[in-house]
């Protein structure tokens, strides 16, 4: 379930229904119906914004935790169609790109690399794999960790986070880091208020088209800290990457890593 910076480009603001468990639901169909859509967006690089500096930022940021470190085990959760972990393959780490979506696993799968695996792993699965697992160590898990580096490139849509957070959090190697790109809050907001809620991506002037919409939850900056320091994680670096020509900001990108 990895959008891009779809969301975050300013413009009318469409906020979606009130709150309710269905909405994350509807989350996770839109990505399904939207596979194909998506990928063809994504690999014919339709989306301003990737162009203009969110996908070099967060290969940039991969490439920097992990300079002068071998055998490194990477998860890219919310992988999408596969470009992240195809971009950052390297004999000396092992890839695993997890989604739950299956359409965009299949369209991942399709363009086999080296080094890169991928699979259809709910963030359901994730949460309830991780509790039990702090239960009864042993249990079987739909991630096995530990992870030198996990990426949430434009994947964290729904809310509350904390609990899949938290879950990430466990499976980190003790020095081990969690790197977030997400849409930045004083662009996402558009013409809407600046306070968390549900809004609704309609995937305009992509030239291409989409057959459903996507609920998306907008998070202010207190709430993003909110939501890590719930899960047990502190901020250890923030970057807001720069649009070449508005210099306005593209996303918000944070390096994580557990509270000791």
């Amino acid at each position: 379930m990895s959008t891009g910076d779809s969301t975050s480009a300013a413009g009318d603001f469409v906020p979606a229904p009130p709150a309710s468990p269905l909405l994350d639901e509807r989350l996770r169909d839109s990505w399904d119906a939207n596979a194909t859509a998506w990928t063809l967006a994504v690999r014919e690089q339709r989306i301003p914004s990737r162009r203009a500096g969110t996908d070099a930022a967060i290969v940039a940021a991969i490439e920097s935790v992990c300079a002068g470190r071998a055998s490194l085990r990477v998860l890219d959760v919310g992988c999408g169609e596969g470009w992240l972990a195809r971009a950052i393959a390297n004999p000396s780490r092992d890839v695993l790109g997890i989604d739950g979506s299956a359409g965009l696993i299949a369209h991942a799968c399709a363009i086999p690399m080296p080094g890169v695996r991928y699979d259809t792993v709910s963030y359901e699965a994730i949460i309830a794999d991780a509790a039990a697992d702090a239960a009864a160590e042993g249990d079987a898990q739909a991630v096995a960790g530990p992870w030198d580096l996990i990426v949430c490139n434009f994947a964290l849509l729904g809310d509350p986070l904390s609990p899949l957070l938290a879950a990430l959090a466990r499976r980190l190697t003790p020095d081990g880091s969690l790197l977030i790109q997400t849409v930045h809050p004083w662009n996402a907001m558009g013409d809407g208020p600046y306070t968390c809620g549900w809004r609704e991506e309609q995937f305009q002037g992509f030239g291409v088209t989409f057959p459903d919409a996507m609920p998306w939850y907008f998070r202010t900056l207190a709430s993003w800290h909110q939501e890590l320091d719930d899960a047990g994680l502190r901020i250890r670096a923030l970057h807001e990457p720069l649009h070449p020509e508005t210099r306005r900001p593209l996303s918000l990108l944070l390096r994580c890593d557990r509270r000791r």
